[in-house]
């Protein structure tokens, strides 16, 4: 089997006899010939000999590396495997004899035998060797890259990530934010979204999204056109273009920010990889905006993901008869907080003190006013004069305090003086000072 990805099951048992052979007979030959066996068992990468600890670190990246071949992304059961065997010891087990029993727990014969046939097949040096051709890294658990939030997934922890950018992952994960909705989304959405985009990578947040038409892309062009932080996550190999029609928006991304994916290089996606993709964009980031959904629109499952996760929901509201925001608004009606900008997104995912300003009208000059005078300015009809003494009778003034209050009103340009008669003004009558609505 080229690239390492699993010993033969002759080097195990080799130093297995070595090693017996050794510690009892003690003769050169079969030490020597132990000694041979673990060597190239480890040079493979999945020996068990002693090993140097960053060998051991590589041996585990590669490990890794080989099971994203293996184990579709989200396989809670692979991930028990994962978490019960270690990624060397379930390679190992899917490597070994075809009729060991109980290799795998709760594995049908048919299903252990899918996963024997892609391990089988498994170049994790290769996948290594390409992924670095095109700048890029894997991740893995332990590595101080690592993104520990993702550890809530439990079993559906990604196994690693394939990463292309040069920005440390797990920092730019730390305030990060998902703006994520429709492919087919309007001409609204497309501006909401870049705003989103922008406004939060001012403000020093990054925006995480799928690199899909739509909802995603004017997400990422949104921080990319701020000279803001972006991380694309892909449903296929980061050194798949898909969509085709964004291989620039793709390459500006890698080239300012982070593009990732749980899948091995080549790997093109799948209607189920963009759905299970969907719960890592949950898992990495602070909190979930979605800006217009259908009701059966995969943005809806980060969203609900993100809520489980313990994470911020956010959803933008759109006009009530458009199909594209009912699900956004379903959303609303349930577990998510209403947003309309950046400030307020912030407002939720960030630290004490980040507050959205308060949200007000303009201040009018009546509202300059105190209540006796804005009473007074009140009682005068909108057109025609009124006298003094009719005022005074309808505020409740006397004639003096009522005659000092019009004065004012006049220096203040509301109303006009027409003989021993008052009137409102033009301005004041016909402006933006009218009040509407009895508000």
């Amino acid at each position: 089997m080229s690239g390492g990805a699993a010993p033969p099951p002759e080097p195990d048992s080799a130093t297995a006899t070595g090693t017996d052979t050794d510690a009892g007979t003690g003769t050169d030959a079969d030490a020597d010939a132990g000694r041979r066996a673990t060597a190239a068992a480890g040079s493979r990468g999945f020996g068990r000999g002693r090993r140097d600890p960053r060998a051991a670190v590589e041996d585990e990246r590669t490990a890794r590396a080989a099971l994203t071949r293996v184990i579709e992304p989200g396989d809670d059961r692979g991930g028990r495997w994962l978490r019960e065997f270690g990624a060397q010891g379930l390679l190992e087990r899917l490597t070994g004899p075809p009729d060991e029993p109980d290799a795998l727990p709760g594995a049908t014969p048919r299903g252990l035998a899918g996963y024997r046939t892609r391990a089988a097949s498994a170049d994790p040096e290769r996948d290594l060797a390409a992924v670095a051709a095109v700048g890029g890294r894997f991740i893995v658990p332990g590595d101080p890259e690592w993104p520990t939030q993702l550890d809530d997934l439990g079993d559906a922890r990604p196994i690693g990530l394939w990463a292309c950018g040069r920005p440390d992952l797990r920092k730019w994960a730390l305030r990060s934010v998902a703006v994520v909705g429709a492919r087919a989304c309007t001409p609204y959405g497309a501006h909401l979204a870049a705003a989103l985009g922008s406004g939060l990578a001012e403000r020093g947040w990054v925006v995480v999204s799928g690199a899909a038409f739509g909802i995603d892309g004017a997400a990422h062009r949104g921080a990319l056109a701020a000279d803001g932080a972006t991380v694309a996550v892909l449903a296929c190999g980061v050194d798949v273009v898909y969509p085709r029609g964004h291989a620039q928006l793709i390459r500006r991304v890698a080239e300012q920010g982070l593009v990732v994916g749980e899948l091995p290089p080549g790997d093109h996606p799948t209607p189920s990889r963009f759905i299970l993709r969907n719960r890592v964009i949950a898992a990495l980031t602070r909190g979930t905006v979605v800006v217009e959904a259908e009701y059966r629109s995969g943005s809806l499952v980060t969203a609900r993901a993100a809520h489980r996760l313990g994470r911020h929901t956010m959803g933008v509201p759109g006009p009530v008869t458009s199909g594209l925001s009912a699900g956004v608004h379903e959303l609303l009606r349930g577990e998510a907080t209403l947003v309309t900008d950046a400030a307020e997104v912030v407002e939720l995912v960030g630290e004490m003190g980040d507050l959205a300003p308060e949200r007000r009208g303009p201040v009018l000059p009546r509202d300059l006013l105190d209540p006796l005078s804005g009473r007074l300015l009140e009682a005068f009809p909108a057109r025609g004069t009124a006298d003094s003494g009719g005022l005074a009778r309808a505020v409740g003034l006397t004639p003096d305090e009522t005659g000092c209050r019009l004065y004012e009103l006049h220096s203040l340009g509301f109303v006009e003086r027409v003989g021993d008669r008052w009137q409102l003004t033009r301005c004041a009558s016909q402006g933006p000072n009218v009040r509407r609505g009895g508000a």
